[in-house]
């Protein structure tokens, strides 16, 4: 029997009065022993949406993580005229637009050039991968430990000004676990991701962890009164002495309203999305369960199909991890044979999807990482880390498709034109979904802190 089959049943059972409600199914730990952990049901926001809703649909977010740091100049700001040890292996390619140039291993996205923009102006001061992620998904630096927030991501600012566009979805979710940069930090743990656990990348069926029930939990097992009651008094005691057994009844009725919302079954259920969209995004694991890293590249196209999904069904804001885009060793065998091909079929295959179900206009999509690559190739036909200038492709929104903004100098080493922070981009998502930049936090300390230190939106793109 199936984890979502069991999901569906057990849910239906309760609907239709067999002993077991709500409250005794969220106390006995059917949430800590079978579906959401407390930490993980915390996560689930706790507010109904604040602020104006958007007239019409309203908008989205998909942020295309490439960790690692994509190569500027062998993706999206190629330099045909600069020497062999800085142009690299690649060559270049017209788009559709005319003026506008990528490199010879994207043909797919140079035809569709007109539906989405480059900034090539990118600039920061990290070049440490943890640390990077935290400037490009809070605007502030990390902490002593980089791979945990000190300041929220972008995505808990999101989920705690904005709130659920649909009572039984999360405001935001990551696919398949979080990275650094992505958590909640002072905001607390309710506007931490939900992780969908489960990766679209691996062989076999989809599976989401967290609607699954544990192996052998059972209605009758739930509704033996002994284990409710006894279940119930433990976790009573643990959260009265912590002062959040109120806070366990709102998060326990959110966690459950997502655990059985057929909303939320039918937005993670990847394996319904019909064989012929799966295989435009590319490499389907149940298809070839060998094939995960026979290119050196991961086989993360079918997760930017679940953004897809999600985004359609109204989750606000979906981070997709698309790592691992460290190329220091023979990095150009690499790009062509697995990233460049995958990226070039799979970042088309969205774009186009979006567009084709009227969802381009209200979900921004964006696609970067944590810096780019050095303009000169190292002894191991590779680049290394370089913050000093990148890239990032931006589509949907008010981006207007076909502009490149800003430009990096001849050898694709800083910034020539119009330079600009990640906090630009980050200002640019905010605006978007109408987040106020401007509204402060406390630190656990007292301390108050705005949403973005510095940063202005991206206008030069929009329509």
């Amino acid at each position: 029997m199936s984890g979502l089959w069991s999901l569906r049943r057990t849910c239906s059972e309760y609907r239709h009065g067999e002993q077991l409600n709500r409250r005794a199914f969220v106390h006995a730990g059917m949430l800590g022993a079978g579906g959401l952990s407390l930490s993980q049901l915390l996560r689930s926001d706790a507010q109904a949406a604040v602020g104006g809703a958007s007239p019409g649909r309203e908008t989205s977010v998909i942020i295309l993580w490439m960790r690692g740091g994509p190569s500027h100049i062998d993706m999206w700001d190629p330099k045909p005229d600069a020497p062999e040890e800085i142009r690299g292996e690649f060559g270049t390619i017209d788009t559709n637009v005319p003026g506008i140039q990528l490199t010879d291993m994207l043909p797919q996205t140079a035809k569709i050039m007109d539906k989405w923009s480059i900034v090539r102006s990118l600039h920061h001061h990290d070049a440490g991968h943890s640390t990077g992620d935290q400037i490009c998904f809070t605007g502030y630096n990390s902490g002593p430990n980089p791979d945990e927030n000190i300041h929220p991501s972008c995505g808990s600012i999101v989920a705690e000004q904005l709130g659920h566009q649909r009572r039984d979805l999360p405001a935001y979710v990551m696919i398949p676990r979080m990275v650094p940069g992505t958590g909640s930090a002072y905001l607390g743990v309710s506007y931490k991701p939900f992780e969908t656990g489960a990766d679209p990348a691996q062989p076999g069926p989809f599976k989401v962890q967290n609607f699954a029930l544990a192996e052998g939990l059972t209605v009758d097992r739930l509704g033996d009164r002994r284990n409710l009651l006894g279940s119930l008094d433990r976790v009573r005691r643990e959260l009265d002495n912590r002062g959040h057994m109120e806070a366990l009844d709102q998060f326990g009725q959110k966690a459950w309203d997502i655990l059985c919302s057929p909303a939320a079954q039918k937005a993670f259920d990847l394996d319904a999305e019909p064989a012929a969209i799966r295989e435009r995004y590319g490499f389907m694991p149940a298809f070839d369960p060998g094939a995960s890293n026979r290119c050196g590249a991961p086989a993360w196209s079918q997760r930017m199909l679940l953004a897809r999904r999600l985004v359609e069904a109204g989750v606000r804001l979906v981070t997709v991890d698309l790592r691992w885009w460290d190329t220091h060793v023979l990095g150009f065998d690499s790009l062509r044979r697995g990233f460049l091909p995958r990226w070039d079929q799979a970042y088309t295959a969205l774009i186009n999807d979006l567009e084709e179900r009227g969802l381009l206009s209200s979900t921004l999509v964006v696609a970067w990482g944590e810096f780019g690559r050095t303009p000169r190739v190292n002894k191991d036909a590779g680049r290394d880390h370089y913050p000093n200038v990148f890239s990032a492709a931006l589509a949907g929104g008010r981006i207007q498709g076909g502009r490149v903004l800003g430009a990096s100098d001849s050898n694709g080493a800083f910034p020539k034109d119009n330079p600009k922070p990640p906090h630009d981009v980050l200002a640019t998502i905010y605006q978007h979904l109408g987040v106020d930049t401007k509204k402060s936090y406390r630190t656990p300390a007292g301390r108050p802190v705005t949403v973005l230190p510095k940063g202005e939106p991206l206008r030069e793109l929009f329509v």
